[in-house]
């Protein structure tokens, strides 16, 4: 979506508004702030003062415009489920669905953790255990990657993230493709971040659960939480697989409920939708990522590996070290944030595009931790009164990487693995026939994105 500029005019003349409600700066004695319900389908967000939940107005309000300029669609910051503040372009952009990017990862981990709560998988099980048997689905190296290895993106197959996702919309089979790619380290030795890893352990947990990925997603995870059916679009491959790490096109409060069941342990209206042992389990930093947890990021490590845009680097610092250690987040490429800090029952929501300031290209491009998310929470966190959060003071730079070979995140011989996968499937043929089912799917589901069309 482009907004025309005269929006930065609006940005800046609302920003003393971002407050919902407004309240007094002057600082107030703490007290236990109330919780508000939480919303059912077709429902607003509760909202308080920022006072009532023990946090500067005028604080909050800098924050929150601050962020409103860095290319923002969106900004929502929740304390106790309460909404105390958006940008005023949240108004305007409530109804439009973005495409959520490497969110959809962290989605597609959420529906792991149920899989495996219902015991339908476990997270050492071999993936072969789960997928089809014959030719083109994977040797057996390949399908003793594990459900862990692929949820900690250490499967040690070739990855590209460019390269894998090039073919996005005429993939005849995501699951295939991701079988094919060779290894180019051991599983579970090293950190690689990857688009087909998730991809496959959508169709895993498909496979495990024995129903469609989207309508159990649908019947598990958004309608309980109050996204209805046909109210958003989540992109098919040609044979009907969703893609796992991709695609979903969801609305910032769709996105906003999302951050709140993992801000409520994986609860919701009195009922469990996510284990709460596996949501206390996705921030928990790997051995071969400290900012990497369960296809969530971290910040409980000290040692963060990013990804391969424009090539992989290892930072020895906390994702963001302006916010609580406990902080965690689903994260999409351009800046599509889904923060939870547990200790302060505050969830941050913001859709956009980039944003960051800094030298260096991984962080601008959004693959290494960024500046945009350091700088805004050192503000927000001054606004908190009742928790003394150390101030990391302001942004310091990173070191810059001059690794800019386009073979790191373009690889061609991925992009080719995609396109002729096996002797059993290609980018035209799979199995004896043309795949056209998930073009029809995608047809289908496109009201989904057009206010009044989808179902609500």
């Amino acid at each position: 979506m482009r907004l025309a500029g005269s929006v930065a005019a609006v940005l800046i003349a609302g920003a003393a508004l971002t407050a919902v409600p407004t309240a007094s700066a002057a600082a107030t004695t703490p007290r236990p702030p109330t919780s508000c319900a939480l919303p059912g389908a077709g429902q607003a967000f509760g909202a308080a003062k920022p006072s009532e939940q023990n946090l500067d107005a005028a604080k909050v309000a800098r924050a929150v415009s601050m962020l409103s300029l860095r290319l923002r669609l969106s900004v929502q910051v929740f304390r106790n489920n309460c909404l105390v503040s958006q940008s005023p372009l949240t108004a305007l952009t409530s109804s439009v669905h973005n495409n959520v990017w490497s969110v959809t990862k962290s989605v597609t981990s959420l529906l792991t953790g149920i899989a495996v709560g219902d015991g339908e998988l476990a997270l050492d099980d071999p993936i072969g255990r789960h997928l089809p048997t014959g030719p083109g689905w994977g040797d057996a190296a390949h399908r003793a990657i594990t459900v862990r290895q692929l949820l900690t993106q250490t499967s040690g197959t070739r990855q590209s993230i460019l390269a894998e996702a090039a073919s996005t919309a005429t993939d005849p089979n995501l699951a295939r493709e991701a079988l094919a790619q060779p290894f180019v380290y051991r599983p579970g030795a090293k950190f690689q971040y990857s688009q087909l890893g998730p991809a496959l352990l959508a169709y895993v947990v498909q496979r495990a659960v024995g129903e469609d990925l989207i309508a159990f997603a649908q019947r598990r995870l958004f309608g309980p939480i109050g996204i209805s059916d046909g109210s958003y679009l989540w992109l098919r491959d040609r044979s009907g697989m969703a893609y796992g790490y991709s695609n979903l096109f969801l609305t910032p409060g769709q996105l906003a409920r999302l951050g709140l069941l993992m801000s409520n342990e994986g609860r919701w209206a009195g009922k469990q939708i996510v284990p709460r042992s596996y949501v206390r389990a996705v921030s928990r930093p790997t051995g071969t990522n400290g900012c990497y947890g369960l296809l969530f990021w971290t910040n409980r490590g000290t040692s963060c590996t990013s990804a391969d845009i424009p090539a992989a680097q290892t930072l020895n610092r906390r994702a963001i070290p302006s916010a609580p250690v406990d902080a965690y987040e689903m994260n999409g490429t351009g800046g599509q944030l889904v923060v939870m800090i547990p200790s302060l029952d505050m969830t941050v929501v913001t859709t956009g595009y980039f944003g960051s300031l800094a030298l260096n290209p991984g962080v601008v491009l959004g693959a290494a931790p960024d500046e945009m998310q350091w700088t805004f929470f050192r503000e927000l966190m001054a606004a908190v009164q009742d928790v003394d959060v150390p101030d990391a003071g302001p942004y310091r730079g990173d070191p810059i990487s001059f690794d800019l070979d386009p073979r790191n995140f373009l690889d061609p011989s991925v992009l080719l693995t995609n396109l002729v996968t096996n002797p059993q499937c290609n980018i035209v043929f799979c199995d004896g026939g043309i795949p056209t089912k998930g073009l029809w799917q995608n047809l289908l589901a496109l009201p989904g994105l057009v206010p009044g069309l989808g179902v609500r």
